[in-house]
């Protein structure tokens, strides 16, 4: 059964957006997909609770914060948001539940510093098998030095990059309704949509 992890040590970089977009993703393919919610904050399961009924369905991981148990069987995809600051045994037992670990970064110069002694901690966890650890770019204006930078960083990091996700109202208009991209017809999010196709690819390899 395939386990996303969407991981960072930093509050704030997108990891409840990314984690709702990739369980619509999964839903989008027939899959019966959970997702999960370590953060206090509980966003995930807010947006769970705003999900109209006609959307695919998407099931709540009831996931105990102190303890990462295995999936519910009757999952074959689950996505599992977790928190800022996650260390410790608990960052063991998301790293160990995990096939694949998604890494939301944006650019600035306070969350790629925080990020990266965070990836070196990870790939050690994973035992160098750095292919299934993959860099999202968050809110990102390709206009800006910023992003230049980002692009910079992440281009030294030895991990798959995939995709750089721009700043857009869509996402937030989305995430108050509780739908995702891939809820929409396909024209409506063109632009976001090709922006997704690399880690769309990466999901299913």
């Amino acid at each position: 059964m395939p386990v996303v992890a969407v991981v960072n040590p930093k509050g704030g970089v997108g990891k409840t957006t990314l984690s709702t977009q990739v369980a619509g993703y999964f839903a989008s393919q027939g899959h019966a997909v959970m997702l999960g919610d370590v953060d206090r904050q509980q966003s995930a399961r807010l947006w769970l609770q705003l999900r109209p009924p006609q959307a695919r369905p998407i099931l709540c991981w009831e996931v105990e914060r102190d303890h990462i148990a295995r999936p519910p069987r009757q999952a074959t995809h689950v996505v599992l948001d977790t928190p800022a600051g996650l260390r410790g045994g608990r960052l063991k037992d998301v790293l160990r539940s995990a096939g694949k670990v998604l890494v939301p970064l944006q650019p600035s110069i306070f969350d790629m510093h925080a990020t990266r002694a965070f990836l070196d901690q990870v790939a050690q966890s994973r035992h160098a098998d750095l292919s299934q650890i993959g860099i999202v770019g968050m809110r990102v204006d390709a206009r800006t030095l910023a992003a230049d930078r980002l692009q910079e960083f992440v281009a030294g990091l030895g991990f798959p990059v995939l995709g750089f996700l721009r700043d857009t109202q869509n996402y937030i208009q989305l995430a108050a309704r509780g739908l995702t991209l891939f809820d929409l017809a396909p024209g409506r999010v063109e632009k976001d949509l090709q922006q997704w196709q690399g880690l769309c690819d990466w999901l299913e390899r």
